[in-house]
């Protein structure tokens, strides 16, 4: 399976990036064009999916950076510098319309691409992202519109991806400690670094699927 890699850049404004995920959707939805994923870091933002309990924003008034309602599932994250944020235009029409599988398919090509840096991701039952132990290392949350999706995941890389997390609870799961590549032992990477090594790793995932 072959995907049409964009590589966005970094610094790149959350709102500029989902206005071009709806726009790809519908193209992918008219079949002009094939599955793609983009590539990007963004400038940093929260964001939280559609839910009436945003307990894990703790105190929005006094955050440091803005915040998205979006609609993908799940609590709220951060986003900004030092991380790879990944957005899968993926039709699930031909890969058997199963949400779950396409998510275990994201978290095994994020698990592999660590541990291709010699870092021992894992996944833990019940729990969706990747991890080291106990500390969450890249989180997960898509959408889908007439079994297109988009959204995708987000991967902390460097440290300095680390510290807004602080003001919020991530993905609502209270003590959890989040962690990035290089403090795991993984030299230090940025966005070009990804785009040459991750697609192979998401592409033989979403092959398995057909």
């Amino acid at each position: 399976m072959n995907l049409e890699l964009q590589i966005l850049g970094t610094d790149v404004p959350y709102s500029d990036a989902l206005e071009l995920q709806q726009e790809l959707v519908s193209q992918r939805l008219a079949g002009d064009i094939p599955d793609t994923l983009l590539l990007l870091e963004h400038a940093p933002v929260y964001t939280i999916g559609r839910t009436r309990d945003q307990s894990s924003l703790q105190n929005p008034e006094k955050l440091p950076h803005t915040v998205h309602e979006i609609s993908r599932g799940g609590q709220a994250t951060y986003h900004g510098p030092g991380q790879l944020v990944g957005y899968p235009i993926v039709d699930l029409n031909p890969l058997g319309k199963d949400l779950h599988n396409y998510l275990r398919a994201i978290e095994n090509s994020l698990e592999n691409f660590c541990r291709h840096f010699k870092v021992p991701a894992n996944q833990r039952e019940g729990l969706t992202g990747i991890w080291v132990e106990d500390r969450k290392l890249a989180s997960i949350g898509v959408g889908v519109r007439k079994w297109i999706t988009y959204h995708g995941f987000a991967l902390n890389l460097r440290p300095e991806s680390l510290g807004p997390f602080e003001a919020i609870t991530p993905c609502g799961l209270s003590g959890v400690s989040m962690t990035c590549l290089t403090k795991e032992g993984a030299p230090s990477l940025d966005l070009q670094d990804c785009a040459r090594h991750y697609p192979a790793f998401l592409e033989k995932e979403l092959a398995s699927l057909t």
